[in-house]
C-alpha cells in the first residue's frame, strides 16, 4: 500500500533511491522483498543502493545524457523528407527565404504521414515543424499599396498648408464616410440597461434584401474647433452626397464658428466615386462656393 501511494509521484531516479532505502531498512532479503512488492527488478534496487552509498545528490537529471526516447526524425530518417513533400504543394511564401508556412493542419499531416509508412502523432508533427522553422502565425496586413515617388512631398505640403490656415484662424476640416448600417430589424452591437429578462431581440440571421435602405454617416471633423459633425443620409454614397454634407455643416455650424472665413481647406482620403467619375466629384466640390460668394475651397488632388 505504501508503494502504491508513493511511487506514482516519483521519477525514475527518486523511485530507485526510495526503494533502495526501504530495502536497506529491511536488512537481509530486503532487496528481493521490495523488488517483488514494487514489481521492479532487483538490479534497479541494487543500483539505487550503490547511488545512496556513493552520496548521490538529491537533485539532478533523471537520465544520463543521451538517455530516453530518440526524436522521431532520428528514429525515422525518411520522416522529414516525407513531411517536406506534403508541405511543398500547400506551402505559402518564398521557398528560398526563412519565412514559410503551410495551410495543412497537424492532424491532416500526421494522418497522411502515417498512411505513407511514417507513423507519427499530431503533436509530434507540430514539434517537427517548429524545429524546421515553422510557427503558428496569423495574417498580417503589412503590404502597402502602390507608392507615388512624391508622396512624402505631398503630405508635407498638406501639413504645411493645414498649419498655415489654422494659424490664421481659418477652417480646416477632415471628411470621411463612416460605417454603413442597414435600416430595419437587425442586430446591433452595444448594450443598454433594461429590466432583467426583457432584452431587445433580433432575428438570429441578418439577411439584407436589395431593397433595404442603408444609413450612411458622413463625418466632418473640424481641426480648429476639435469638434465633429455627422450628416446621415439614406441615398447612395456619391460625390454629391459628400458635397451636400459639407454644405450643410457650413450652413449649420461652420458659418457660426468662422464668420469671417474666406477660405476652407478640406482634407479627404478619397472622394466616393472619384475612381470612376473624377470630374463629377470636382464639379460638385466647386459648387461649395455657393455657400459663401467669398469662400475659396481647397481640396487635395486625387493623388493625395
Amino acid at each position: 500500500m505504501k508503494f502504491a501511494a508513493m511511487l506514482p509521484h516519483l521519477d525514475e531516479r527518486q523511485r530507485r533511491l526510495y526503494l533502495a532505502s526501504e530495502a536497506s531498512a529491511l536488512g537481509h532479503g530486503g532487496i528481493a522483498a521490495v523488488a517483488r512488492l514494487a514489481e521492479v527488478s532487483e538490479s534497479t534496487i541494487v543500483r539505487g543502493r550503490d547511488e545512496l552509498a556513493g552520496g548521490a545528490s538529491v537533485l539532478g537529471p533523471v537520465r544520463r545524457p543521451g538517455g530516453g526516447r530518440r526524436p522521431a526524425a532520428e528514429r525515422d530518417p525518411g520522416l522529414v523528407p516525407a513531411l517536406e513533400a506534403l508541405i511543398e504543394p500547400r506551402e505559402v511564401g518564398d521557398p528560398v527565404s526563412p519565412p514559410r508556412w503551410t495551410t495543412a493542419s497537424l492532424r491532416d499531416l500526421a494522418r497522411e504521414l502515417t498512411a505513407t509508412g511514417h507513423p507519427i502523432s499530431a503533436p509530434a508533427v507540430g514539434k517537427l515543424l517548429h524545429s524546421m522553422g515553422f510557427s503558428l502565425q496569423g495574417m498580417a496586413k503589412t503590404r502597402a499599396g502602390s507608392q507615388l515617388p512624391d508622396r512624402d512631398t505631398q503630405f508635407r505640403h498638406i501639413n504645411t498648408t493645414v498649419e498655415r490656415l489654422l494659424d490664421q484662424g481659418l477652417p480646416v476640416v477632415s471628411v470621411d464616410t463612416k460605417q454603413k448600417e442597414p435600416i430595419g430589424d437587425f442586430a446591433r452591437p452595444g448594450r443598454t440597461y433594461r429590466p432583467k429578462g426583457l432584452s431587445i431581440t433580433a432575428p438570429d440571421h441578418d439577411f439584407v434584401d436589395p431593397g433595404v435602405p442603408f444609413a450612411i454617416p458622413y463625418g466632418i471633423y473640424d481641426l480648429g474647433q476639435d469638434t465633429g459633425w455627422v450628416n446621415v443620409g439614406t441615398d447612395r454614397n456619391t460625390a454629391a452626397f459628400a458635397v451636400e454634407s459639407i454644405r450643410r455643416w457650413w450652413n449649420q455650424q461652420g458659418r457660426q464658428d468662422y464668420p469671417d472665413a474666406t477660405r476652407l481647406l478640406i482634407t479627404a482620403r478619397g472622394w466616393p466615386v472619384e475612381s470612376v467619375r473624377p470630374m463629377k466629384a470636382r464639379t460638385s466640390l466647386s459648387a461649395l462656393r455657393m455657400c459663401s460668394p467669398l469662400m475659396r475651397v481647397f481640396s487635395p488632388p486625387r493623388s493625395y
